[in-house]
């Protein structure tokens, strides 16, 4: 085959592999060679050609032969991971997936406090037991949300609440930055953010501004009738004062795809509560994934060429 313009290194993202991507990137790029490397062999071989790399990680031995190698575009928000200074050395601009999964996790974030505020958890335990008893219930609309992280993810959820009439806090490292919300606080003032809402939604990276930002503290603040999404990282709260919290009532219930300890160990306490909802790190998983990847990946090739133009979703 002709040298490529694309190599989709080997990877696994949300249980969908490598040649899922290339067949989107063949179909909506039919004028560019797409290569996909099955082997580390396979990698080296076509990094040594191609202008641009997509995939998860990218290794430094192979990256010191990828002598065209211009663009890395990384299929994970989180660059963290990559070795950046052999990619600044190499002068490769690095981008990242952020947006992409703004659509599909804000769904997951909405659908939670639905569950949540009308009672599914519990319908679907009574329902095993085939037990007809009512039970309480309240509503998302007009309650006040608290949304920790304001990136993409967190702007989208604030976006859809705007059909649910809500009243919206946002936290971010940098309140001055103004957000979406109604307010905006730093992470130094979670405690006046979450004070009153019936939702607290974390959807931020987790660093060492942001690890067990929800502490036990933090629970004696929030509202007992709150319920806590978290789609962001199982470290931003502190595990063992959520399960306590939990146990107490000191809050209604919590919806969560990420924990800390990851994966969640079959003996855990969290595995037994019925105010807790547990999804295994999947809000993330989409079909249009790779789609939403090749529309940042599209417009960046146009870009390349051009020394003025900038790159969508540069990371460094």
């Amino acid at each position: 085959m002709k040298a490529p313009d694309i190599v989709v290194l080997r990877q696994k993202i949300h249980g969908i592999d490598g040649y899922d991507f290339a067949a989107v990137l063949r179909e909506r790029l039919p004028d560019r060679e797409i290569a996909v490397a099955r082997t580390p062999a396979e990698e080296r071989e076509y990094l040594a050609a191609a202008r641009v790399a997509t995939g998860f990680s990218i290794d430094e031995e192979a990256l010191s032969l990828a002598e065209n190698l211009e663009l890395f575009a990384c299929v994970f928000a989180g660059t963290g991971h990559l070795p950046r200074e052999a990619l600044e050395a190499h002068d490769v601009t690095v981008t990242n997936a952020s947006g992409v999964h703004g659509p599909n996790i804000s769904e997951y974030v909405i659908g939670a406090m639905i569950g949540h505020a009308h009672g599914f958890p519990r319908a679907k335990q009574q329902q095993a037991r085939r037990e007809w008893r009512s039970y309480p219930t309240t509503e998302v609309t007009g309650s006040r949300v608290a949304v920790v992280g304001l990136g993409s993810i967190g702007q989208a959820v604030v976006d859809r609440l705007e059909a649910f009439d809500t009243e919206t806090v946002g936290v971010r490292y940098s309140p001055e930055k103004g957000g979406p919300t109604d307010e905006v606080y730093g992470f130094d003032q979670i405690h006046e953010a979450v004070a009153d809402a019936g939702f607290v939604v974390l959807a931020c990276p987790l660093t060492d501004a942001t690890e067990t930002l929800v502490d036990a503290d933090v629970f004696r603040t929030m509202d007992t009738d709150a319920v806590l999404v978290n789609i962001a990282r199982g470290g931003v709260v502190d595990t063992d004062a959520l399960v306590d919290a939990l146990r107490s009532n000191a809050i209604r219930g919590a919806a969560l795809d990420v924990t800390d300890p990851e994966p969640l160990p079959e003996d855990h306490p969290l595995w037994g509560l019925t105010n807790v909802t547990i999804t295994p790190h999947n809000a993330g998983h989409t079909p249009r994934y790779f789609e939403r990847l090749t529309d940042v990946l599209e417009t960046n090739l146009e870009r390349l060429d051009d020394p003025d133009a900038t790159l969508e979703n540069r990371a460094f």
